[in-house]
C-alpha cells in the first residue's frame, strides 16, 4: 500500500494515519480499494484562514442564487408564478443529491498533481460560473432550470471538496474553530452578496456573475496558497464495481449508530431551515408590501444587520465547544434559539419585528451549524473515506433543500387569503421541525459530550 503525499503536513506522533478518531476503522465496502488517511497536525492560522474564505467564496456564489437572483430571474421571465422557483431549486437539488457520492468516492481515489480534493474545487467552481452565466442568458425559465442544474452541481462540487480538506487536515481540538469559521463564512456569504447583486441589479448578467467570480478568485487563492500535495502515489489496486457504487449511497445506523442519530437530527433541523429560507424574497415582499425586485436592500439591510448575531453564534459554538469539550447542548440551544426567531417571524408585519425575528434566526443558524459540523467530524466512521460519508451527510442538508421548496408551495396556500401566501403557516412548521433535529442530536448522540 503507498501513502499518498499531502503536502506541509508530516504524521503526528501521536496518532496513526490509517486510524479513525475513535481510534478503529470501517473498512470501505468491497469492490473500493483501501486507502490511509492523511495524518492529522495542528493547522496554522493562515490555513484555517484561507480555506475559510474559500468556503465563503463558495458560499457566495450558490447562496445568492438561491435566496435572491433566481426569484428575480423568474419573476422577469414568469411574473406572478413564485411557485416555479421551489419547481427550479428543487429539481437541480434532486440532481446534485444523486450524483454525489459519485462525486465523494472519485474525490477519495483521486490521483493528481494537485492532489485528491483540489481538482473538484476548481473544477467545481468553473462548471459553476458556467451555469451562472447560463442563467443570466437564458430566455425560458427552462432554460433557467438547466442552467442552475450544472450551476449547483459545480458549486456544491467545490464545496463538498472544501469540506473534505477539513476532515482530512483538521484534528480534533480545532474542529469547533473551524466549523466556527465556516458556518459564519455561510451567514455572512449571502448578505455581502446580495448587497453587491443590488449593487449592480441594472445587469441581470452582473447580478449572477459577480458574486460567482467572488467564489472562483477565493477558491483559486486557497488552492495556490496551501497546496494539497500530490496524490499520484494514491493506491489504486481495483476498480470500482457497480455495487460498491450503490453502497456508497448508504450507511448502517446499526454500526454507526451515532452517525445515523446526527444524520436524522441533521436532515430534521435543515428541513425547518429550509422552510424558513426559500421563500425569503417573497416573504419579506408581501409582508413589507413591496416589489419584489425591491426587496434586495431590505434583505441585505436584514443581513447585514444580522452578521453580528451570526458571529456571536459561531463564535460561541464553535470556541466554547472546543473549550468545554461540550457539543450536544449548544447544538440543542441552536434549534431554541430557531424556534424563538421563527415564532417571531412568523407573526411579524413591520421592519422592526422581521429585524428581531431574523436576528434571533442567523445566530440559531450559526450556532447549530458550527457544532454540528464538528460533531460530524466526530462521528465519522472511516475518515479515511471522508469524500464518500462526507457525500452522506450532505444528503441530510441537501435533501431537504430539495423537498422544501416543493411542499413549502402546498404550504403556503393553505388557508390563504386571495393573493396573500400563508406564510405564518410555513415558519411556524419550519421552527418546530428545528427544535425537533436539534433535540434528537442532544438526547441520542453517545459518543460525544
Amino acid at each position: 500500500m503507498v501513502k499518498p503525499s499531502y503536502g506541509d503536513l508530516p504524521p503526528k506522533e501521536a496518532e496513526s494515519a490509517v486510524l479513525t478518531d475513535a481510534g478503529s476503522r470501517q473498512g470501505p465496502p468491497a469492490g473500493i480499494p483501501d486507502i490511509e488517511a492523511p495524518a492529522l497536525k495542528k493547522a496554522s492560522a493562515s490555513y484555517l484562514t484561507l480555506i475559510s474564505l474559500a468556503n465563503f467564496g463558495v458560499a457566495m456564489a450558490f447562496i445568492v442564487p438561491m435566496s435572491y437572483s433566481l426569484a428575480v430571474r423568474i419573476s422577469q421571465l414568469a411574473p406572478g408564478h413564485e411557485e416555479l422557483l421551489g419547481y427550479v431549486t428543487g429539481t437541480a437539488q434532486f440532481i446534485s443529491i444523486a450524483a454525489s457520492p459519485l462525486v465523494g468516492v472519485w474525490s477519495d481515489r483521486f490521483r493528481s498533481r494537485l492532489g485528491r480534493r483540489t481538482p473538484f474545487m476548481i473544477g467545481g467552481a468553473l462548471l459553476g460560473i458556467l451555469g451562472l452565466l447560463g442563467i443570466s442568458l437564458a430566455p425560458s425559465v427552462l432554460l433557467i432550470g438547466l442552467g442552475w442544474v450544472f450551476g449547483l452541481f459545480g458549486w456544491a462540487a467545490a464545496g463538498q471538496a472544501i469540506l473534505n480538506l477539513q476532515a482530512d487536515r483538521i484534528p480534533e481540538e480545532q474542529r469547533g474553530k473551524i466549523s466556527a469559521f465556516s458556518g459564519l463564512s455561510a451567514q455572512i456569504a449571502p448578505v455581502l452578496g446580495i448587497g453587491i447583486a443590488y449593487a449592480v441589479s441594472s445587469s441581470t448578467l452582473l447580478v449572477f456573475l459577480v458574486p460567482g467570480l467572488v467564489g472562483l478568485a477565493l477558491v483559486a487563492l486557497f488552492s495556490l496558497v496551501k497546496r494539497e500535495g500530490s496524490s499520484v502515489g494514491l493506491v489504486h489496486n481495483s476498480t470500482v464495481t457497480v455495487k460498491a457504487l450503490l453502497t456508497s449511497y448508504t450507511f448502517s445506523p446499526r454500526k454507526h449508530p451515532d452517525f445515523g442519530w446526527n444524520w436524522l437530527g441533521r436532515f430534521i433541523f435543515f428541513m425547518g431551515l429550509y422552510f424558513n429560507t426559500t421563500f425569503g424574497s417573497f416573504f419579506y415582499a408581501q409582508r413589507l408590501g413591496l416589489p419584489i425586485k425591491e426587496v434586495a436592500g431590505t434583505v441585505a439591510l436584514i443581513g447585514m444587520l444580522g452578521i453580528v448575531a451570526a458571529t456571536a453564534g459561531a463564535l460561541t459554538g464553535g470556541f466554547l465547544s472546543d473549550k468545554l469539550r461540550r457539543r450536544r447542548l449548544f447544538a440543542f440551544l441552536g434549534g431554541l434559539l430557531f424556534l424563538a426567531g421563527g415564532i417571531t417571524e412568523a407573526y411579524a408585519h413591520s421592519f422592526i419585528t422581521l429585524l428581531v425575528g431574523a436576528l434571533i434566526m442567523q445566530c440559531a443558524i450559526a450556532l447549530f451549524s458550527a457544532v454540528d459540523q464538528a460533531i460530524i467530524f466526530a462521528v465519522l466512521p472511516d475518515r479515511a473515506q471522508a469524500g464518500r460519508y462526507l457525500a452522506v451527510v450532505g444528503f441530510a442538508q441537501r435533501i431537504p433543500s430539495a423537498i422544501a421548496p416543493l411542499l413549502a408551495p402546498f404550504i403556503i396556500v393553505l388557508g390563504a387569503a386571495g393573493a396573500e401566501k400563508n406564510y405564518t403557516a410555513l415558519y411556524l412548521t419550519g421552527a418546530a421541525l428545528a427544535l425537533i433535529g436539534s433535540l434528537i442530536i442532544f438526547l441520542k448522540i453517545k459518543s460525544v459530550r
